[in-house]
């Protein structure tokens, strides 16, 4: 039975947003629905135009016998200044200072609804990109890294600084903490990451840099290439290890002039949406 066009709009569009960077055949789309090709075309050039209008993603067409069409996420500049100062209100607040210089995140990395427009955010750098896993550090970097791989599409991976029996065979390497200056060893299982993969390194919050470097390395030991390196906040550090990283926020503590904390927006507009700095 044939479906009309705004139920088939409503049914597209679900699909697509459930399979992001996922090429799907207008022969798919023509059986789903018991439908002309024609029609279907018309159905994705009014989603590619709404989408595109609302800042909800892009829609790119693939010609040809092997193509389709797929659904790419982005977020559109203003709506990441809107979330971004959302969050730096959220994170300025003297009760999150912990000792160390670190602040205290995890509620709002337990927040469905940051982690989704975090997610969307970060991985709109990377919109033109091929990544082929995102790489994080157990344990609090878990669900950030889980939200921006969602939108990708794309597995994600746990480094950890214990391996358990059940990881199997695992690579390892050792890596100088940028803070405390000690030597410390992160593990993957040989079977988390294929070899020669392009990987994005998300980690929750940074400050010298030392686990991200060592992430970086244990890539290198699967002869892979780290893409881009991504972080929720940056801490102020005498040391920064790191030549080229996103941060959504930049947060100081114990300031020089008394104030405990110290939130502004990170990078992101000149990493992301290439304005000068």
């Amino acid at each position: 039975m044939k479906t009309r066009r705004s139920d088939r709009l409503v049914d597209m569009a679900r699909y697509m947003l459930e399979r992001p960077r996922t090429l799907i055949s207008l022969s798919y789309f023509a059986r789903r629905y018991d439908s002309a090709k024609s029609s279907i075309s018309e159905d994705l050039s009014i989603l590619k135009r709404t989408f595109q209008e609302r800042g909800t993603g892009l829609i790119e067409t693939v010609p040809g016998a092997a193509g389709g069409a797929r659904f790419v996420p982005f977020m559109a500049e203003d709506e990441a200044r809107d979330f971004i100062e959302q969050i730096r209100r959220d994170v300025n607040d003297e009760t999150r200072v912990l000792p160390g210089g670190y602040v205290y995140l995890s509620d709002l990395l337990g927040r469905p609804d940051i982690l989704r427009q975090a997610g969307r955010l970060i991985a709109t750098q990377y919109l033109r990109d091929n990544i082929d896993a995102v790489m994080t550090a157990a344990t609090k970097g878990v669900p950030l890294a889980q939200a921006v791989a969602e939108q990708l599409n794309v597995p994600f991976v746990i480094v950890r600084d214990d391996a358990k029996v059940t990881e199997g065979p695992t690579v390892s390497v050792n890596y100088l903490t940028g803070s405390s200056k000690r030597v410390e060893k992160m593990e993957l299982s040989r079977r988390s990451l294929r070899t020669g993969s392009r990987v994005l390194v998300v980690d929750d919050f940074m400050k010298a840099g030392g686990t991200i470097q060592g992430m970086q390395t244990l890539v290198s030991e699967f002869d892979g290439t780290v893409v881009g390196t991504a972080v929720f906040a940056e801490g102020r550090s005498a040391t920064r290890l790191l030549d080229r990283f996103t941060s959504l926020l930049h947060v100081d503590t114990n300031l020089k002039n008394g104030d405990p904390i110290l939130v502004t927006a990170g990078n992101y507009l000149q990493e992301i949406y290439k304005h000068e700095a």
